[in-house]
Order: structure tokens, then C-alpha cells, then sequence
């Protein structure tokens, strides 16, 4: 999908040119002055977002060779530039509409590509951005995406590609296939030999092998990862005339006489019978439904799901189950069974978050988020745990679906309030599951009551841009801390505080990247409540902030501040000019609207 930007979609470039939101030609002053440590006078950054850029895949292994493709008019003197944070590896003269770049040999590692104009005055024109990530493994920095419909319409010419394409545009690397497989038991559409054309989903709905197989190709060849989704341990009605055994089920009770399930509608194919995910059986049953699976589509691994607490369950015998014990017996046994396929389970609610974790054999770490955990401050809460379960190796996935009663109409998105989630669920460190054949809005993936406006679309490019390009200081292993930075308005006409996020406020939330201090401004002034949920749609957009005088505490000696945004600039970084003082490091922000990276070197 090729995004236009409309005058609408163009204001969220908000700032990206003046304090009033629109077109202007005059750049904002960055504040200060001279420093303790000499700084220079810094180039004026503004922005005239005219071109529309796009790469061949959505992420790239060290040395390979990147496509971009550029739609817009180039204007003579225009530069291509490419940026890891804010330091300048490349740039060379724009000519043409498509040219190609070798992507370094660092792996793990996120830039940003600009093209720019310099004008008369020195400042640069920010024409049009976009994110490149060179990882030669996607696990690294996951961005998940979903597919959930497999009917005909999909195989009609050109579908399934534009709709990839829009998840290219974002670099998603990996799509979960939701609702793809013929029965929980039995997820193949036919036999190892005899594959069906045409199956029926748990609703009952159509599902053509040929769409999954297309979809899956499609996917390989932008670099993305297909994973397939099913339960740990499902059965439907007809599962004993499957092979599925009596013994393998959970039970309400010790009696044998009330099994455990999910209920569905009437309509659908039937409940979902719950077996024991650490039965040996069970698990040698599944392993070799799932290597019929793999012999006849080329998935990449699998997408695990579970339903949260259950209370006291038990097996056939009567022994209390143990699920949490039982999803990471399971994992092992899935492993085992085919070493070379990626693992992901979901943490519904958090439950079993740290047995999963724990077994080392899952990939990153995903969790389903509901009620007990609707607070920004959970988001946080959510990471550091699991940072701490898999020993800081393993990042943190959301699924996390955005106006859920609003979702029970049809309709549109409300903007601030994805916007906002995604700004403090990137900052933080996290990435979210929202983006697919449409944008996620319940639990149910194949719902797709709400659209994203074209405001939204042109946005949700800018924030995965941000996400990607900045993936080393946002999303980085191993060394990132959080650190304690004191920051306030020198004005005194905005309150900022540290984490967590009050309303009415700005938070800033801090950590420290090798040696740099990355401090995240997010905006709650105008919020109307403090749950990322935003469930009736109701979030307002926030009002711009302009022209922030800053200070913050800083003993060590600071050689160059830079701020980005995915509101402004498209996302391209603009360094400010600060005076540093007995410990005090003052600057002025030129605006912010959601977000503001600010780092400090």
C-alpha cells in the first residue's frame, strides 16, 4: 500500500514545521548556548514530508543488499543520508526513483534514511524517511503481525500483496497465522497425503489451503517469518475419533465427570475440550499433528496459546494440574520434536509467564493483556518482569487490543489513543500485536469492526519507522538500565515527573544505553484516563507543547543532545544546542506532541 498523505495525514507531522501544526518555512531555534564542553552551533532541522519511501523486505541479514524505492517529486540538490542514532554513516546525491544500499556488517543494529534538501540559510529539509534493520535474526527485535481470513476473496489478484505490503511498509518480521487450522486437535486441512482444498475454520468459515500457502511465500519473500497459531491443549467434540484419548483431558473435578472447556457459539464447529499440556501422550499426539503441518506448508515455527488461570484443575486421575509446570513441559516436548522451528506461547494475564520464560526455548516473550493489567504503569510492570525471568535476553511482545467496546460496532479507530499505547509501549521497550490483514481490536482476530483512518495509517508508518530505526536505544540487551534523570520546565508552565505516568503530567522515563542517557517524554496532559486500553475510544489528542525550556541534572560532562520523535521530522533526529552549568544541562524542546526521544551523549 502506497500511503498518500493527505492534508489530513499530512498534520500529523505535527510540528514537523511550526508551533500551529501547519506549513511554514520557518524553522524552529533549538534553545541554549554555548557549554562547558564547547558545542558547536547546530543545524536547523524542518520538514516538508513531499516523498514516500519503501524498501523490497522488511528486515535484512549484515551485507545484503536493500531496494528502496521512492515515490514523489526529487528536487535538484536532494541527499540521501543513513543514520544509526544520530550519527551519519552515508549520504550521497538522490537521483532516481529507486537505487539500492549494502547494508553494513554490524548486526542488530537500526538506521534511519532520510532524503533532504539544504536550503540557503543551512537549515535541511526532512523530505521523507524510513527505517532499515539489518538483524540476522528476527527474534531479536521482533514487530509480530497477524493474518486471520483464508477465504476466496484473498485469492483474488493482487490482495494478498497489498496487504503485505502495508506490513512491509511497517517491517514487520514475523505474522502469526490466527485461525487458519481445521480443528485444535487435528490442525491440517486433510491428511499428511491428501491436503483439502477447502476446510472450515472453528467458526465455520472457509479456509483455502492455496491462501495459506500464498500467503506464507508472500511472506518469505519480504523477509518476514509465518508462524502458525493453535493451543497447547485443545480438542473438539469429535477428537476421539481422532486418536485423542480419554486420559489426556483436565477435569473441573477429581470425579472424571466434567471436563474442562472454552464455550463457543452454537454456530461454531464446537467447544474446546482442554487437555493436560504435560501428558507425554498428548504431546507426542500434537508433535505429530504438527509435523504433518510442517510437511505440507513451510511455517516457521509456532505460535502457542493457553486461557489464562483456570483455578484447581485436574487430570484423569485426579492429581490437581500443574499449568504453568505443564506449558513448559510442553514447550520442551514441542522443541524436541522439531529443534529447528521457532517457539512462542502466550502469557494470558501473565499466567505461567515465568515457567515460560524459564524454559530458554521460546523466542521472545508474548503476553495477552486484560483488566489486571489496563494501567501504562502495567506495560512497565509487564517488561521488567520478564526481563527478569529470561535474564534480560528475551523482549516483551503485547497483545493488546485497543478500543475493545468500541470494537462491538462497526467504525473507526480512535487515533490518540493507539498512538499513545504504541508511544509508551515502544519507549518502554515493548512492541505491539495490532498490525495484520486489518488492525486488531479484539480477541477474536478475524474482527475487523474498526479501520484506520488515513490520519492513523500515516502515523502507525512513522511509529514503526521509530521503533525500527531506534530498536538499539529503545528495545537493546543486556546493558540497558534505568537511571534516575530530574528533568522540569524551566518555565514552570509544564509538570514533568519520573515514572510512573500521572495524569495531567508529562512522564519521563529514563534509562542508560552504553553511554548515553536516553530520556523518553511522554504526554499525559491532556489524558482522560490512565489505562492504555482506551476500551470506548474516548482518549483525547493531546495538545502541542512548544518551545520547552529543560534542565536537566547531569553530573558527567555532555558533548551532544539530539531529540526524535515519530511526530516530528517523520521520526528524523535533530540535535539541540544546551548550555551545561553546575550540574545542569539546559536546552529547549522545540515541540512535543505523544513522544520525544531525547539523548544525551
Amino acid at each position: 500500500m502506497k500511503l498518500k498523505l493527505t492534508a489530513l495525514a499530512a498534520l500529523l507531522a505535527m510540528a514537523a514545521c511550526s508551533n500551529d501544526n501547519g506549513p511554514s518555512d520557518t524553522p524552529e531555534t533549538p534553545g541554549g548556548g554555548g557549554n562547558e564542553g564547547g558545542v558547536s552551533e547546530v543545524i536547523k532541522v524542518m520538514s516538508d514530508l513531499t516523498l514516500e519511501l519503501s524498501t523490497d523486505k522488511a528486515c535484512y541479514s549484515p551485507g545484503e543488499t536493500v531496494t528502496f524505492t521512492v515515490e514523489g517529486s526529487l528536487p535538484q540538490g536532494a541527499k540521501v543520508r543513513y543514520r544509526t542514532g544520530n550519527q551519519v554513516l552515508a549520504e550521497a546525491e538522490a537521483t532516481g526513483n529507486s537505487w539500492t544500499w549494502t547494508a553494513p556488517s554490524d548486526d542488530f543494529t537500526g538506521y534511519m534514511v532520510d532524503i533532504y534538501r539544504t536550503r540557503n540559510d543551512g537549515a535541511e529539509v526532512v523530505m521523507g524517511t524510513i527505517a532499515v534493520d539489518v538483524s540476522s535474526d528476527w527474534t531479536r527485535f521482533p514487530r509480530y503481525g497477524f493474518v486471520a481470513t483464508f477465504d476466496a476473496s484473498k485469492l483474488e489478484p493482487g490482495v494478498i500483496e497489498k496487504e503485505m505490503e502495508f506490513l512491509n511498509r511497517c517491517h514487520i518480521n514475523g505474522v502469526q497465522f490466527q485461525d487458519w487450522h481445521n480443528k485444535h486437535h487435528w490442525p491440517l486441512g486433510g491428511t499428511r497425503d491428501k491436503l483439502d482444498e477447502v476446510y472450515k475454520d472453528i467458526a465455520n468459515r472457509d479456509v483455502y489451503t492455496e491462501v495459506v500457502k500464498k500467503y506464507i511465500d508472500v511472506q518469505h519473500g519480504l523477509g518476514m517469518k509465518s508462524i502458525f497459531y493453535n493451543l497447547c491443549f485443545g480438542a473438539l467434540d469429535d477428537a476421539a475419533a481422532d486418536g485423542v484419548k480419554e486420559e489426556w483431558y483436565i477435569f473441573k473435578g477429581t470425579g472424571r465427570t466434567d471436563k474442562d472447556l472454552h464455550s463457543l457459539p452454537d454456530s461454531w464447529k464446537s467447544h474446546i475440550y482442554l487437555l493436560d499440556p504435560a501428558n507425554t501422550e498428548w504431546q507426542a499426539y500434537l508433535a505429530e499433528r504438527n509435523d504433518e503441518v510442517y510437511a505440507n506448508f513451510d511455517f516457521d515455527g509456532y505460535q502457542i496459546d493457553q486461557l489464562g488461570d483456570r483455578g484447581d484443575r485436574y487430570d484423569y486421575n485426579g492429581n490437581r494440574v500443574n499449568l504453568p509446570k505443564g506449558y513448559a513441559s510442553f514447550i520442551g516436548a514441542m522443541k524436541a520434536a522439531h529443534p529447528d522451528k521457532r517457539l512462542i506461547m502466550n502469557a494470558v494475564s501473565s499466567y505461567g509467564a515465568s515457567q515460560i520464560a524459564g524454559t530458554g526455548q521460546t523466542d521472545f516473550l508474548y503476553n495477552e493483556l486484560w483488566d489486571s493489567e489496563a494501567g501504562f504503569d502495567d506495560l512497565h510492570t509487564v517488561i521488567k518482569a520478564n526481563d527478569q525471568y529470561s535474564n534480560y535476553t528475551l523482549r516483551t511482545v503485547f497483545a493488546a487490543y485497543m478500543n475493545y467496546n468500541r470494537a462491538d460496532n462497526t467504525g473507526e479507530f480512535n487515533t490518540p489513543g493507539v498512538l499513545l499505547t504504541d508511544a509508551v509501549m515502544f519507549a518502554l521497550g515493548g512492541s505491539h500485536l495490532e498490525l495484520g490483514d486489518h488492525m486488531l481490536c479484539k480477541e477474536y482476530f478475524p474482527n475487523d469492526n474498526l479501520e484506520m483512518d488515513e490520519t492513523l495509517k500515516t502515523s502507525i508508518v512513522r511509529y514503526y519507522d521509530f521503533l525500527t530505526a531506534y530498536q538499539n536505544l529503545l528495545r537493546g540487551t543486556g546493558t540497558d538500565t534505568e537511571t534516575s534523570v530530574s528533568i522540569s520546565d524551566a518555565s514552570g508552565n509544564v509538570s514533568i515527573n519520573a515514572w510512573p505516568p500521572q495524569q495531567s503530567a508529562v512522564a519521563s522515563y529514563a534509562k542508560k544505553v552504553g553511554d548515553k542517557t536516553v530520556v523518553h517524554l511522554l504526554n499525559f496532559r491532556d489524558a482522560d484516563n490512565m489505562s492504555w486500553r482506551d476500551v470506548d475510544g474516548t482518549m483525547p489528542e493531546p495538545r502541542l507543547l512548544s518551545q520547552l525550556s529543560l534542565q536537566v541534572q547531569m553530573a558527567e560532562k555532555v558533548n551532544k543532545i539530539w531529540v526524535a520523535s515519530p511526530d516530528r521530522h517523520a521520526g528524523a533526529p535533530e540535535e539541540l544546542a544546551f548550555e551545561q552549568k553546575d550540574g545542569t544541562v539546559t536546552f529547549t524542546m522545540p515541540a512535543l506532541k505523544y513522544w520525544n526521544m531525547i539523548v544525551i551523549e
